[in-house]
C-alpha cells in the first residue's frame, strides 16, 4: 500500500472526533444503534453524551439483546417538564417515529421510537439518579450557565423488531 493509499484508507475508516459545545472534542458514538441516538443529543440538544455497549432485556419483543446506550446531560430554561414535551416534539420532528406497538411507559416519560434499523427507548429526567460514572462524566462535561436546570436523558437502543405477541389468555 502506497503512503497516498494508506492515508485515504486511515482517512475513510477512522472515526474522526466530532465538536461538542464548548469547544471540548468528543469521540462519535461507536455503537452501530446508537449513531442516531447520540447524534440527536448531541446536535439537535446541544447535550453531552456517552455512549456504552449494553444487554437490553427488551419486554417488547421478550429477547435480551445486544444493544447500546446513551447517558447524556443537558440544560434547559424552561424546566423540566416543559423540556421533555418539547424533547419528544424534536425527537418526532428529526425524523423518529413511534415504534410500533411500543409497549413503552409513557405516565413515566420514557417512550419508545425508531430510526433505520434501531428501537431506542428515551428517558427525559431532572436530577441525576443513575449515579453512574457516565452520569457524572456527562454532568462535568455540560456547565449550567446562569438561569438553567440540568436535565438527563437516558437511551437504551436495539434491534428494531416485531414485538412478540401479546398473551390473550391473560385478563
Amino acid at each position: 500500500m502506497t503512503p497516498v493509499s494508506l492515508v485515504l484508507f486511515l482517512w475513510a475508516w477512522l472515526p474522526a472526533a466530532s465538536a461538542a459545545p464548548g469547544g471540548q472534542a468528543q469521540p462519535p458514538a461507536t455503537h452501530p444503534l446508537c449513531v442516531d441516538a447520540d447524534a440527536f443529543l448531541r446536535g439537535d440538544r446541544a447535550m453531552q453524551t456517552i455512549v456504552e455497549p449494553d444487554t437490553v432485556n427488551d419486554w417488547r419483543t421478550r429477547q435480551r439483546q445486544y444493544g447500546c446506550k446513551v447517558t447524556a446531560a443537558g440544560a434547559t430554561t424552561q424546566g423540566v417538564q416543559r423540556e421533555a414535551v418539547y424533547f419528544y416534539e424534536r425527537v418526532r420532528a428529526t425524523g423518529w417515529v413511534r415504534t410500533p406497538d411500543p409497549r413503552d411507559a409513557p405516565n413515566e416519560g420514557a417512550l419508545r421510537f425508531r430510526k433505520g434499523k434501531a428501537d431506542c427507548l428515551f428517558n427525559v429526567y431532572g436530577d441525576a439518579m443513575l449515579m453512574t460514572d457516565a452520569e457524572m462524566l456527562v454532568e462535568d462535561r455540560r456547565p449550567l450557565k446562569p438561569g438553567e436546570l440540568r436535565y438527563h436523558v437516558y437511551a437504551m437502543c436495539m434491534t428494531a423488531m416485531p414485538a412478540a405477541a401479546r398473551d390473550s389468555s391473560a385478563h
